[in-house]
């Protein structure tokens, strides 16, 4: 049975209450606004509603809605004020509290048990909805995750195959993703106009392990090519981020941002802030900041990597030739991420070559 107190200093008011209620709940009583507080903080899953009086001792009815609004328990539990000295300005901040009602004295027993009744049960088909409402949400939130996580598997799935098939490790996509969330981390660090929240940072660094799709497209001649390319043969490869392109365009369904992050990715992963990228030549900032990201990431991920045409450079030898301008000229704003990143990516680096290498000297620790 639910519990109902009644915290009023007039023992005839209690009596009368008492009487009503006494078939329905559990009474608790309170003489002044300290025990009635008291009594709340003890009973506050299984109080039904309370009757408050406004004039009270040690504390008054006021103190007592405060220090349930404190507690955060006055949208849980109504509240019926009950006076005989009642005025608009008492009145109005006992509802700016949010109490459910507020009774005068002398009260009728037919409406007092009316009123009551109809805002306990409001209450109770309140609080009833909000549970129902909760487990939706936390349904929702579930298939959520379960709806990323196929995302996720798909999207790396459908971008290992494009490192199978370039007979290069898989690892490189998540290296390119790992080395990507750091420096957009970086990047919403350092620069406070980046409004993108965490939701959206994963995302960007996901659409990177869709960077080279494109690259499904290119004949196995000039993707496979045990060595360098003929300006020919590089011609068709720059191909890749066009094709790319219009891969994912083939399977766009709707206009959602992370679309967006994985088509800017594959098209502009190949430009440079000076223009002499491809395949637009697009300047600065009108490269989008996650195709940017993922442009040093993949360059630093190359150079610090196996090829069929070159041994792997040290971290430390790749930073010096991204920062001297050999691998195409990057902005002053992603240099900024890159070298607060260094330990990171270096990090990273080491983590993920074989220790024979480590140990051979090839990659220094």
């Amino acid at each position: 049975m639910k519990k109902l107190l009644i915290a009023d200093d007039a023992e005839f008011n209690r009596e009368i209450l008492k009487e009503l209620f006494k078939d329905q709940y559990i009474i608790l009583e309170a003489v002044d606004g300290v025990e009635a507080i008291e009594q709340i903080k003890a009973n506050a899953n299984d109080l039904a509603v309370i009757f408050l009086d406004l004039i009270m001792p040690r504390k008054t009815g006021m103190d007592v809605l405060e220090d349930m609004q404190k507690l955060d328990l006055l949208d849980n539990i109504p509240v019926i004020m009950i006076t005989g000295e009642a005025t608009a300005d008492s009145d109005a901040a006992a509802y700016g509290y949010g109490v459910a009602d507020i009774i005068y004295k002398p009260f009728s027993r037919q409406v007092i048990m009316r009123r009551t009744s109809n805002i306990v049960e409001l209450y109770e088909h309140r609080k009833e909805v909000m549970k129902q409402l909760d487990t939706k949400i936390e349904e929702l939130e579930e298939s959520r995750r379960q709806l990323a996580q196929s995302n996720e598997f798909l999207v790396t799935a459908l971008s290992t195959v494009v490192e199978f098939r370039d007979l290069e490790s898989g690892e490189h996509i998540q290296r390119v993703r790992e080395m990507s969330n750091l420096l957009l981390h970086s990047w919403a660090k350092l620069h406070d106009d980046f409004n993108y929240n965490e939701t959206s940072i994963q995302q960007m660094s996901m659409a990177s392990t869709l960077h080279d799709i494109g690259k499904i497209a290119i004949p196995d001649e000039v993707l496979l090519k045990p060595g360098r390319l003929t300006k020919e043969e590089f011609e068709i490869m720059k191909t890749h981020t066009l094709r790319g392109g219009e891969m994912l365009l083939n399977f766009k369904r709707d206009d959602s941002e992370f679309f967006k992050y994985c088509y800017d990715i594959c098209m502009y992963h190949h430009e440079r802030s000076d223009g002499k990228g491809y395949p637009y030549g697009l300047k600065g900032d009108e490269i989008p900041v996650w195709a940017q990201v993922v442009s040093v990431a993949d360059v630093f991920d190359a150079l610090t990597s196996p090829r069929v045409y070159k041994p792997p450079f040290t971290p430390q030898e790749a930073i010096r030739m991204i920062y001297d301008g050999e691998c195409g000229n990057f902005s002053e704003d992603l240099m900024e991420c890159f070298k607060e990143c260094q330990p990171q990516l270096i990090e990273l680096v080491i983590k993920h070559h074989k220790p024979e290498e480590l140990a051979a000297g090839t990659i220094e620790a």
